[in-house]
């Protein structure tokens, strides 16, 4: 009798252990089909390089335009847009843009393509860029003999370089310096340790034309250049995330067209993050519309700028521009956008 509750009472736990690890187990295998069938993939990270005075990724993440891409993005600052291209060398950075200058720096130097241009090579935009120069130069003759700023890694020399031969005074006529930000150069100017330099952005220019001792000389508008901008990235990163580069490229498409339908909310948010004067990003607006692509315009620009670059020696090693080019990604979400005949 004994016996056979001891043997009754063992089958049951063991029944009951059975029970229990079925249980466990299939609450488990229901967690892993949660996280991996339930048709929702896992965001992809970017790390975008971005500057303090663009305002598309900016709105694009506080609107959640890049949430509802399936995109989980982390902005990285820089001072200027080539020091963010250049972020991407040392795997700082995803993605970054960039004038064509920097841009073709990076895909010259190896494993980089351009996945999209950002439109900007306008009139409109190029009269943003302004010549501020020393109370003693009053015509580009004066400027002979002076200190002009770059920034490093800038299109700003081949700018210079194009202005002064136009006006007929020739690189070794002047000095160049390097500077590192605008903010540097400006103080630089404001000292008098440079005598002239390009700015961009109406929060500086302001400040610029309140200056005593400077002023305005001209705007890169009544020069020849014009100034293209492309989004570039690792090949790897490109070939590795093809559809996420798609749904990257979508969203920015997406908060360009919001920042110019909502230039006061993009206004208050700029102030709010960067501490950027409304009447500042209001003044810029317009000027600088961020659209998405690639046209004939777009790589006339970026054929233009990397023979200079060739020309001069910046670029060592020439290379097929065409090849630099991974426009699959954009065609699949802006065909439209896309009238490049590659």
């Amino acid at each position: 009798m004994t016996k056979s509750w001891y043997s009754s009472a063992i089958l049951l736990l063991s029944l009951f252990f059975v029970l229990v690890l079925s249980g466990c187990s299939s609450k488990g295998d229901a967690a892993a089909s949660a996280g991996e069938g339930s048709g929702t993939p896992e965001a992809l990270k970017i790390r975008i390089a971005d500057i303090n005075t663009n305002p598309t990724f900016r709105a694009a993440l506080k609107q959640g335009i890049f949430e509802s891409h399936g995109i989980d993005v982390e902005i990285i600052n820089f001072g200027t847009p080539a020091e963010g291209v250049n972020a991407l060398f040392i795997k700082q950075v995803d993605v970054a843009f960039g004038a064509d200058f920097p841009v073709l720096n990076a895909v010259a130097k190896g494993d980089y393509s351009i996945i999209a241009s950002a439109g900007q090579a306008t009139d409109q935009a190029a009269a943003v860029w302004k010549l501020y120069v020393r109370d003693d130069i009053q015509s580009a003759a004066d400027l002979k003999g002076k200190n002009l700023s770059f920034l490093r890694g800038t299109f700003l020399p081949y700018l210079w370089d194009e202005y002064l031969k136009e006006q007929g005074i020739a690189l070794s006529d002047v000095k160049l310096t390097g500077q590192g930000a605008f903010d540097e150069s400006f103080i630089a100017l404001k000292q008098g340790d440079i005598d002239a330099a390009w700015f961009s952005g109406s929060a500086l220019t302001d400040k610029l034309t309140a200056l005593e001792g400077v002023h305005e000389l001209t705007d890169m508008s009544k020069t020849p250049v014009r100034l293209g901008m492309g989004i570039v990235a690792a090949d790897a990163f490109v070939e590795a995330h093809s559809d996420g580069i798609g749904a990257f490229l979508a969203a920015v498409d997406e908060a360009s067209v919001y920042v110019q339908e909502h230039p006061e909310e993009v206004a208050e948010l700029m102030f709010q993050e960067v501490k950027q004067p409304k009447e500042a990003t209001l003044k810029d607006l317009p000027a600088n519309p961020w659209k998405v692509g690639f046209t004939q315009a777009a790589y006339d620009s970026l054929a233009g700028q990397k023979k200079y670059m060739v020309d001069t020696g910046i670029i060592t090693q020439d290379f097929d521009l065409g090849s630099k080019l991974k426009l699959e990604a954009l065609k699949q979400v802006l065909p439209d956008k896309v009238t490049y005949p590659k």
